[in-house]
């Protein structure tokens, strides 16, 4: 699961991705309710539009925009029946969060420790999720908002090692979970593709794709 992360430079989504930010969002972490970039498909058939909304997806039967549980993540396995996330899912809208890099909290030494995650070719990430266009019923606010998904990595050589376990839990059912990078060439069929095509593309990266190490500072007990 991922609950903080850096937003890459305005001018880095510029030159990879040829779009710019009308609303240019603030550097640093962004933890969930925070304001961060993402891609989808632009709503009127233009092709690829960069947005800045909530991180936490904001269900279309909210009654107002702050969510009682947590919805910066959403489980893979999942989509299709929760209903925070089964109509965003059903309806094609996929996006792509943009981050220069993400943070997990590692309990191999007995406390929390933050390691952070950038791509080793140095690219942003761009990682799997979905939005929702939520409107206040009363006073017609339009918030724009997304989450991102998390696959089981239990086998996996690295992320498995992320998050505090379970001693009472086998390691291979622990339920770790990771992020899902898209690879740069399967960026548009991940937001343009239909939804039974874009399932597959929701798979883990293979460590090498990671450069890992942790973080300067800790902050405090981690969120699992």
């Amino acid at each position: 699961m991922c609950n903080r992360y850096v937003p890459p430079e305005v001018a880095d989504v510029e030159r990879l991705w040829h779009i710019g930010a009308r609303q240019p969002w603030q550097r640093g972490l962004v933890f969930p309710r925070a304001q961060g970039p993402f891609l989808r498909a632009a709503r009127d058939g233009s092709g690829v539009e960069l947005v800045t909304g909530s991180f936490g997806l904001v269900p279309w039967f909210s009654k107002t925009r702050e969510v009682k549980y947590a919805t910066q993540n959403a489980r893979f396995e999942e989509l299709a029946n929760k209903a925070s996330y089964k109509t965003p899912w059903a309806r094609g809208q996929r996006a792509l969060v943009l981050a220069e890099s993400f943070d997990e909290p590692c309990w191999e030494t007995g406390r929390n420790v933050w390691w952070r995650f950038r791509r080793a070719d140095g690219r942003p990430w761009a990682l799997a999720g979905l939005w929702n266009t939520w409107i206040d019923a009363g006073s017609g606010e339009i918030v724009e908002s997304f989450t991102m998904l998390t696959l089981n990595a239990d086998e996996h050589p690295l992320m498995a090692r992320m998050h505090k376990p379970d001693p009472k839990i086998p390691a291979d059912q622990q339920d770790k979970r990771s992020v899902v990078p898209i690879a740069p060439g399967d960026e548009a069929a991940w937001l343009f593709a239909p939804t039974d095509q874009a399932a597959h593309l929701v798979q883990l990266a293979p460590a090498e794709v990671f450069l890992a190490e942790p973080a300067e500072a800790t902050f405090g007990p981690a969120r699992t």
